[in-house]
């Protein structure tokens, strides 16, 4: 699902280096998780129930618990930081390090390696308390990278309108077609704000997180670049049917 010859195609040319903070970033997510109970690799969490009890303390010791977060917790102020390291499953860890590797390496060649580091956690907290206090009454754990990378996504529509992205839509019998990264981006956004009106806040994927991350990504890089030029090249990415 990905173009991994053109993922640099749409950065400056003369690109400064590797990703590194995108790849730091990656990798934590993937050590994490493979050291953690809800990989089901270590033994030592047990079986059967024993492991889901761990997997569930672990959960609520690293996730937003929103009721907790906006009840004022000390413990949970800091839960916005640690659920982004944190995932459900392999499928869930899988589909936002994609997005991540295609969208965060020319998004961190722009903002620089110290500046997409701010910038991802930094969002990346405002997505999920934006939906905590949506949600303020929820006992659902919430975790996952979702809203820092839907804040990359935010950012990327503003920083590389014009970047050709490859896509694969399932209405269209999953044809790899390219389009102008502000339709792909817009019409991802327009899908996330639906179903966002639509999900309540039980179990399932935290729309509404993506929704504030997007925005809140994309405004912050109007506010910091739009008074100097923004790339126009000719990107290569590609987004496959998984959401962040």
């Amino acid at each position: 699902m990905i173009d991994w010859r053109g993922r640099f195609l749409g950065a400056r040319r003369g690109v400064r280096g590797a990703p590194m903070v995108t790849y730091g970033l990656i990798a934590a997510c993937c050590l994490l998780f493979v050291s953690s109970p809800v990989a089901g690799l270590d033994p030592a969490y047990g079986t059967g129930d024993e492991l889901l009890a761990a997997q569930g303390s672990y959960f609520h010791r690293w996730g937003v618990v929103p009721a907790e977060l906006t009840g004022g917790d000390p413990h949970a102020l800091l839960t916005p930081l640690t659920a982004l390291f944190v995932h459900g499953s392999w499928l869930h860890l899988l589909g936002n390090m994609l997005f991540l590797y295609v969208f965060g390496a020319m998004a961190e060649e722009r903002m620089g390696p110290l500046g997409f580091c701010l910038f991802y956690l930094g969002t990346g907290y405002v997505a999920l308390c934006g939906y905590a206090v949506a949600h303020a009454d929820s006992e659902q754990t919430l975790v996952g990278a979702s809203g820092a990378i839907s804040a990359v996504l935010g950012a990327f529509l503003f920083l590389f309108p014009r970047s050709r992205v490859t896509s694969l839509f399932p209405f269209l019998f999953f044809l790899p077609l390219r389009f102008p990264a502000w339709i792909v981006l817009i019409f991802w956004f327009t899908l996330q704000w639906l179903a966002a009106r639509a999900a309540g806040a039980g179990p399932g994927v935290a729309y509404l997180a993506h929704v504030v991350g997007f925005s809140v990504g994309f405004l912050y890089a109007w506010g910091r670049f739009r008074g100097g030029d923004r790339v126009k090249a000719q990107a290569a990415a590609t987004e496959g049917e998984s959401q962040p």
